[in-house]
């Protein structure tokens, strides 16, 4: 980790090899990232060796502003706007133990949820690598989703507090639009959530 972080240049006073590192924006990820362009290397997370004073005056600097003033109020905004509804797309693996054990894809589930939850922690790493989150999982969500929604891409639409299963609504409402949830269980499988409005 060491040897990493110096690469990115070892302490404030070397400011003058600031100029082989900038910030970056993620279109898919929507948020941003610092890359050296003399290593190619990119991370998420601000470099031990630079200073917060040194992060404005980095090439792209801006879009740490902008994403700071975008995640306050992204998660606020969009449900006020829309009466206190947002809107979801889910990917559902269900297991033996779902309260209706079938699906469109299989008439009789009998897998465990150990096993389910290995199906949607490969579909998982699928689209936390994905360069467009959003058609990635829509185009997953159409043919391994066990939700009706699939035929949808896994769009639920939009839908207000207790509506859904507690830790579905709890998880979905927690997210900024375009982000993706982690593995969450309810009665009627395992899930993994974006939301897009």
């Amino acid at each position: 980790m060491a040897s990493e972080d110096q690469s990115w240049g070892a302490s404030p006073s070397s400011l003058s090899t600031c100029s082989h590192r900038q910030i970056r924006f993620s279109n898919s990820r929507k948020r941003p990232y610092f890359y050296n362009t003399a290593t190619q290397e990119s991370r998420w997370e601000v470099p031990d060796s630079l200073a917060s004073s040194d992060l404005s005056s980095l090439p792209g600097a801006e879009h740490l502003k902008q994403s700071q003033s975008s995640s306050t109020s992204a998660g606020a905004s969009a449900s006020s706007d829309n009466g206190g509804k947002i809107r979801a797309s889910h990917l559902l693996v269900k297991h033996s133990g779902s309260r209706r054990p079938a699906s469109w894809r299989q008439a009789n589930i009998t897998r465990s949820k150990d096993e389910a939850l290995e199906i949607l922690k490969g579909h998982e790493k699928t689209l936390r690598e994905a360069d467009d989150l959003k058609a990635t999982f829509a185009k997953l969500a159409s043919t391994e989703s066990d939700c009706s929604s699939a035929r949808d891409g896994g769009d639920l639409g939009f839908f207000g507090r207790n509506q859904m299963q507690k830790p579905f609504e709890d998880a979905a409402f927690a997210l900024d639009v375009g982000q993706l949830s982690d593995i969450v269980s309810t009665d009627s499988g395992v899930h993994v959530i974006l939301r897009t409005a």
